[in-house]
């Protein structure tokens, strides 16, 4: 017979599991007033919450399925399979080097506080990097936004045949940026729940796209043209830079991942479990994006046919020619759920930079910005960002060529601030005067200096015309864009 655990036991179990907790919190409680400020969110979030955020924020299928035209035109399949290699290993590097300093400062100034650390003597440097990055959030966050209203103007034109107009789909992106700042408003519990349900999510959806595409598209493809293919829609004549204009396929779709460090304050062991959620965001993404690029070059039927879509977005054709109408809605569903907890997640990230921001003076109406609502959330910083993301998205309605600018200005915006704590690592390797448990010892510099040559080649690639000859309509504004957000 089996006795039962006395209740005494289980209580003793209960209080030595809360000690724990509470020595946990105190550890990093102190390690941020180590780094000057005063604990103010409550850290509820664990590490399956934390690596939910930068899943969040990297968004692996919607980001993959959004920007997929952009490889099948530039280079085709052999530029898309081998260029997901190549560049996931970079970014696997970037976000090495990221954690080693994310471990070293747990703060959720992230990138900003990273570099006003590292450089105190050049102060104006953090301040660009904090203003440029938190600008980059919030285009994120409107491009998400409206690639959500895409999603279902495309599902409107597979299951009713009915076009939305531009006014219609800047409606919708308005009604996700509204819901995103709601979710946001409610805290660090619900977004924690969130990035939670979103690894979930991309894992069955993941299952689910796949499966459906290798098992009913008509025609498989062979692997001879999944892994060799060249496509060329661009005008270019070298087939060396028209496959590298494919690679930014890949960097768009992988960056995100130092989103885990905007929510450190709100982590148990932040100094352990930011860096793993920096990392290990990339390395699963890196295979979860696999299986489903795969199952894509695999089940095409026709590039030409997706270069020729009428459809809102570009892969809703290729999902229809491949698993026909009913399974495209559900194909575009399981991507657009996936794109509307992405969105939210920007707006996590773009809030708690400007309380960090805020906080160091760095950024008007301190007061305002560094208050807390009673579910620990920075609602102003929330709201100014869905109110910005509303204005901006006015501007799809004007014109479709200028919204887009303004929009690939963010992913540029991105790699110009990952380039900030780069180059200080290489030019300056004893910056980082202090570690943290995760450090990459004597291969440091050897990592930074890879991830530096890379982020230059791709900020080139982000501003080059990815067509040819170069008129209004094709040109790459990008450059323009992003020298406004530099002024």
């Amino acid at each position: 017979m089996v006795k039962s655990e006395r209740p005494d036991s289980v209580g003793s179990t209960g209080e030595t599991i809360a000690k724990e907790e509470a020595h946990n919190v105190a550890i990093s409680d102190q390690r941020l007033l180590e780094l000057g400020y005063r604990p103010e969110f409550r850290r509820e979030m664990s590490l399956f919450g934390v690596l939910g955020i930068s899943f969040c924020a990297i968004g692996i299928l919607n980001g993959m399925s959004s920007a997929i035209q952009t490889g099948l035109f530039s280079g085709g399949p052999i530029g898309l399979f081998w260029g997901w290699h190549i560049c996931s290993i970079f970014m696997f590097l970037i976000s090495l080097s990221f954690g080693e300093i994310c471990s070293a400062y747990p703060t959720m100034g992230g990138l900003y506080f990273w570099v006003c650390k590292m450089k105190p003597d050049v102060p104006i440097l953090g301040f660009f990097t904090g203003w440029l990055y938190s600008m980059a959030m919030v285009f994120t966050g409107v491009s998400a936004n409206l690639s959500v209203a895409l999603y279902i103007a495309s599902m409107a034109e597979v299951g009713q045949g009915r076009t939305l107009e531009r006014v219609e789909i800047a409606a919708i992106a308005w009604a996700v940026n509204i819901f995103s700042g709601i979710v946001n408003t409610i805290g660090t519990k619900a977004i924690g729940r969130m990035s939670t349900l979103y690894v979930w999510w991309t894992l069955g959806g993941t299952v689910f796209l796949v499966v459906s595409l290798l098992v009913k598209a008509p025609v498989k493809n062979p692997a001879a043209f999944a892994f060799t293919n060249f496509q060329n829609f661009t005008g270019w004549d070298s087939k060396g830079f028209v496959v590298l204009l494919g690679f930014l396929q890949a960097v768009y779709t992988l960056e995100g991942c130092e989103t885990a460090a905007q929510v450190a304050e709100e982590a148990v062991r932040a100094e352990i479990l930011a860096p793993l959620a920096v990392v290990g965001s990339i390395a699963g993404s890196w295979l979860i994006g696999l299986a489903y690029l795969l199952s894509l070059l695999f089940a095409v039927q026709d590039i030409a046919s997706v270069q020729a879509t009428k459809f809102a977005i570009p892969i809703a054709q290729l999902f229809y020619d491949a698993v026909g109408p009913r399974l495209t809605q559900a194909c575009l569903l399981v991507v657009m759920v996936s794109q509307v907890m992405a969105a939210i997640t920007t707006y996590t990230a773009s809030s708690r930079l400007f309380y960090a921001l805020a906080r160091d003076n760095a950024f008007p109406l301190k007061k305002q910005f560094t208050t807390l609502n009673r579910f620990q959330a920075p609602y102003w910083g929330v709201w100014t960002s869905v109110l910005i993301a509303c204005l901006l998205s006015c501007a799809y309605i004007a014109s479709a060529i200028a919204f887009n600018a303004m929009m690939s200005s963010a992913a540029i915006a991105v790699m110009l601030s990952y380039l900030q704590p780069i180059i200080i690592r290489v030019f300056w390797p004893d910056s980082l005067q202090e570690f943290g448990p995760f450090r990459l010892g004597r291969w440091s510099w050897t990592v930074n200096f890879a991830s530096f040559l890379f982020i230059i080649l791709v900020c080139v690639l982000f501003v080059l015309p990815t067509a040819y000859p170069v008129d209004v309509f094709n040109m790459n504004y990008a450059v323009v864009a992003v020298g406004g957000l530099l002024v």
